[in-house]
């Protein structure tokens, strides 16, 4: 008896099997995750791209439709965490929709910086639905140049 074409007394056609994991691998490399959130939201998770310099980090997070109110950046150490939310429109859910893949609800982006960072001089802009942050790295996290003297 063949564990993967037998599901208690039915046989099932193994490329179910082939579908139901392309299905896992789509909703794990999905640009949003499919899981539902609070109030049936989806929770969100927002691209971001990170640029390493001799003295800061450079990081842009897509966070497009989310209010700047709605954006919290804190850093504990070397870890930058971002929380955003995106609220559904009132005024559209009282009109009811045909089709939507919009999705609403929460996100948390944790990021590791490999050294630590000056947490009190992160400079933010946020325009046309990017997070552009600035995040200089701390005295000790930046390299040093030491001179030897040749005799």
């Amino acid at each position: 008896m063949n564990a993967l074409t037998r599901q208690g007394h039915r046989w099932h056609d193994p490329f179910d099997l082939l579908n139901d994991l392309q299905d896992d691998f789509g909703r794990l490399f999905s640009p949003t995750l499919r899981t539902n959130g609070a109030n049936g939201g989806r929770l969100l998770t927002p691209s971001l791209e990170i640029h390493e310099e001799e003295n800061q980090f450079t990081m842009s997070i897509d966070v497009p439709g989310i209010d700047r109110k709605n954006i919290d950046i804190s850093v504990t150490g070397n870890t930058l965490i971002v929380k955003g939310e995106r609220s559904e429109d009132v005024k559209k859910k009282e009109k009811g929709s045909f089709y939507s893949e919009r999705s609403y609800g929460s996100f948390q982006r944790s990021i590791q910086l490999p050294s630590e960072v000056e947490s009190e001089k992160i400079a933010a802009n946020y325009k046309d639905g990017v997070l552009e942050l600035v995040i200089p790295k701390s005295e000790k996290a930046k390299p040093k140049q030491i001179k030897v003297d040749v005799k």
